[in-house]
């Protein structure tokens, strides 16, 4: 017998001996050895290539996309002969066992376990060990592939990586310099770890703004795993981060997703203790806002898990941390192989319980709220739709006439009536723990100290009103949409102005050339009454146009926008088309500020609000060259949030002041406010909280932390009191649920216009620690401060943050266009 099992296992290591020389190492493709040198994006997926191409009966790499910076993106699938030739099968099987696809599942025993690597592209760790994961898996660990698929993303953000790769190669010295100080530590602005457009993608799961997303999301909502991991970087004085997670996990999470993550940890905590390597877990990284490449996972049934390596873009090749231990990029990707590995093989072990948890998870039945019922503006219906659709989340119209339940705007049950087009949204359907996540009113909250925002509610960030009801609301299926009109010769014709949709018809037609009128006060003609801010194109003002009302109705059915034909400059009710009160909209001249001092990811937020939302064109100024602009080519300067004490200098600020007197605009967010807030010759200012400091002296070490979340913010939604007549609010009420992310306080304006303002201090979801929101109360949120013929216009709260608040955009592009409208024409 003894003689049988030593044949055996010769055999079998002859077994591995081939597989290995079948299968090239990442040394042997790269020409390096692995960790020796960071691999460009084509070098680490040339590797799967050519591993693809040495046993294609056992990985499968798919394109699934491209990146704005046109590098392709791919998964491979990883898994052993026989699963190969049955992967569809296992694909379907799965989607049955969750109920996303029709019939019952045949075999629900073999576990989907996907790998997401460099989401931020300066932690390059990740990619490294991607390759090296793949060797492993297919000669060291082939008997985990059994009843395993792994999917492997090596790139999840391909242009960041390539980024911060290419800064490093031609900045390094060689040897590397393990001195911090040393420049090939410190990466200049912006950084490696954003997208093209400077997103951080590891916060864009839920809202998908970024191309990376959208593509990525086709596949994964055809595969749902059962286990996803993030491969990330931290600080490189930290050691090794791995699940469990910390508290807050939210209460959609099941009891299953919570142990098993711990038999992860356990796992992975066996090979640690082995080797010696530090760790720790359920610190800092929770599971509650949804977006995360953890928690969007787990929200869909996954186990959703973020693995954090020391290291960072400072770590370089080799760093010198703090403890006098050098960090070298070898450490940093053996490490992540080895969890990486340890997945593999927990999920392979408990495969079957996988597959029976994993179904378990989309029973819905027992959610609270069974069905969401919005109404509103039908664009932001429209593009809430949009939305879901990325996720596939079913939604109907309602049949009902009248719903009751929680009622979002006032905070407090209520009731209001609805017609065919209130949009339906039930939770009991396959992803409704995901629908319960996005659409609560308030989160609940085990613990106020969390790594991101706390509030997110779709009704709030898309502007509707909207009841969710304890009893399911009837609906049926929607009617497809009826076609645009074809336009009339008229005297001209009227479009609406409250929303997005509206925003880039007028910028569609300002880049065609037509001459654009907005009204500052409702009129009626025709019959038919139009609100502030509703815009106005004449036949008369376009003469200039050939074929203009052709022109116009080709503009106005690529943007799916209705027209009204009015017959007449002689309004039924005042002002008429030629009013003073009836402008024109300039074609503005817009820069903005770019570089040292600007947050990355700020101005990131506006460069492809501009490019990719609104498609009207903005010059990015550097800030080391503002002293020598000449800003008399602009109408505009937007000022993303950051720290400008460098560059706003006494003479840049003076430039600043007698440019915006001049006709000028200025448009000030979040963090930029400091920049002029007490400063001589504004009227923005501070308010200072009233508490006493001296108290937190007297507070424990070890308490200290929690105490100061009583002054924190952590993304909380408030109701603020609009003018509404203001060019700035335009499309907008009387009120707007504002997405305050940090505890800054500024006063009403004294000299000018206070356009949207907190006068209730009442948190509406979220956490606000009491003593900021007791500061909060008759405070800033957007306003105008006229200087000579110019503005400055101060956002406190950042409309355009993460791209995902629909309903604060608007008020952005009031101030672009309508603002101050006479303000410097070039």
């Amino acid at each position: 017998m003894q003689k049988l099992v030593f044949v055996l296992l010769v055999v079998l290591g002859s077994l591995s001996l081939a597989a290995s020389q079948t299968i090239p190492s990442p040394n042997d493709v790269l020409g390096y050895d692995i960790g020796t040198q960071f691999s460009r994006n084509h070098q680490v997926i040339d590797y799967f290539k050519t591993v693809e191409t040495a046993i294609p009966k056992q990985v499968k790499l798919v394109n699934y996309g491209k990146t704005n910076e046109r590098r392709n993106m791919y998964l491979a699938f990883v898994t052993s002969e026989a699963n190969m030739g049955n992967l569809e099968t296992i694909r379907e099987n799965n989607l049955k066992n969750a109920g996303l696809l029709d019939g019952e599942p045949t075999a629900t025993d073999t576990a989907i376990v996907w790998l997401s690597y460099n989401v931020h592209g300066n932690e390059a760790s990740s990619s490294e060990a991607a390759m090296l994961t793949l060797y492993k898996l297919l000669t060291e660990e082939q008997d985990l592939l059994k009843n395993t698929v792994v999917i492997m993303d090596p790139s999840v953000n391909p242009d960041g990586r390539d980024r911060y790769i290419n800064w490093y190669n031609e900045t390094k010295s060689e040897p590397y310099d393990v001195d911090k100080q040393a420049s090939e530590h410190n990466e200049p602005w912006p950084g490696g770890r954003p997208n093209h457009y400077l997103f951080d993608l590891n916060r864009d799961w839920v809202w998908a703004t970024q191309v990376e997303t959208q593509q990525r999301l086709e596949v994964y909502n055809t595969w749902m795993p059962h286990v996803h991991v993030d491969f990330h970087e931290q600080g490189i004085n930290e050691p090794y981060y791995f699940a469990p997670a910390a508290e807050p996990f939210h209460e959609v999470i099941s009891d299953w997703q919570r142990d098993f993550q711990t038999q992860i940890g356990q796992n992975h905590a066996k090979y640690f203790d082995a080797e010696g390597w530090l760790f720790f877990t359920r610190e800092r990284f929770d599971l509650l806002y949804p977006s995360y490449g953890d928690t969007y996972p787990t929200f869909m049934g996954a186990m959703g898990m973020t693995y954090e390596q020391g290291g960072h873009g400072m770590a370089g090749l080799g760093i010198l941390n703090d403890e006098g231990h050098v960090l070298t990029l070898v450490e940093r990707l053996t490490h992540h192989t080895t969890t990486g590995i340890s997945t593999v093989e927990m999920a392979s072990k408990n495969a079957k319980q996988l597959n029976i948890e994993f179904g378990k998870f989309f029973n819905n039945a027992n959610l609270k709220y069974k069905s969401y019922v919005l109404k509103g503006n039908e664009d932001k219906i429209n593009s809430l739709k949009t939305l879901l659709n990325k996720h596939q989340i079913s939604f109907e119209n309602a049949t009902s006439s009248k719903v009751s339940g929680y009622n979002y705007a006032t905070g407090n049950q209520g009731s209001f009536n609805v017609d065919a087009n209130a949009l339906v949204v039930h939770s009991n359907q396959p992803k409704g723990k995901m629908v319960k996540v996005l659409f609560e009113p308030n989160t609940l909250l085990s613990d106020s100290l969390t790594y991101d925002i706390t509030a997110w509610s779709l009704p709030y960030a898309y502007g509707l009103d909207a009841i969710a009801t304890t009893s399911k609301v009837s609906s049926n299926k929607m009617a497809s949409k009826k076609a645009l009109q074809v336009l009339n010769d008229a005297y001209g014709y009227v479009s609406k102005w409250n929303s997005m949709e509206d925003a880039q018809f007028l910028a569609a037609l300002l880049k065609h050339n037509f001459k654009v009128r907005f009204t500052e006060k409702p009129f009626s003609s025709n019959n038919k009454t139009f609100g502030r801010g509703s815009l106005i194109i004449t036949k008369g003002d376009n003469k200039h146009i050939e074929k203009m009302v052709s022109k116009l109705n080709t503009i106005a059915q690529e943007h799916a926008q209705p027209l009204t034909e009015i017959t007449s400059g002689f309004s039924q009710k005042t002002p008429d088309i030629g009013s003073p009160d009836i402008k024109l909209v300039n074609q503005q001249k817009i820069a903005m500020l770019s570089g040292d001092g600007t947050s990355s990811l700020s101005y990131g937020e506006i460069w492809h609000f501009f490019e990719q939302q609104l498609h009207y064109p903005v010059t990015s100024i550097n800030t080391d060259d503002l002293s020598k602009t000449n800003l008399n080519k602009y109408n505009v300067l937007v000022i993303p949030n950051g720290y400008y004490g460098k560059v706003l200098t006494s003479d840049n600020m003076t430039k600043l002041k007698e440019w915006v007197s001049s006709g000028g605009k200025v448009i000030a967010i979040d963090g930029a406010l400091r920049s002029f807030a007490g400063k001589d010759g504004f009227s923005l200012s501070y308010k200072d909280s009233d508490d006493d400091a001296d108290d937190d002296n007297l507070t424990p070490y070890a308490n200290r932390e929690r105490e100061y979340s009583n002054h924190l913010i952590t993304g909380a939604i408030f109701n603020t009191k609009v003018d509404a007549t203001h060019p700035m609010a335009f499309g907008y009420d009387d009120n707007y649920f504002t997405l305050k992310l940090g505890s800054s306080a500024y006063n009403l304006l004294d000299s000018g216009y206070n356009v949207a303002y907190l006068n209730d201090t009442k948190v509406f979801s979220g956490f606000a620690g009491q003593n900021a929101v007791k500061n909060l109360d008759q405070t800033l949120v957007f306003g105008e401060e006229t200087m000579g013929s110019g503005s400055f216009i101060y956002m406190v709260d950042n409309p355009l943050f993460r791209s995902f608040w629909e309903n604060g955009k608007l008020f952005f592009v009031n101030s672009l266009f309508f603002v101050n409208n006479n303000a410097y024409e070039l």
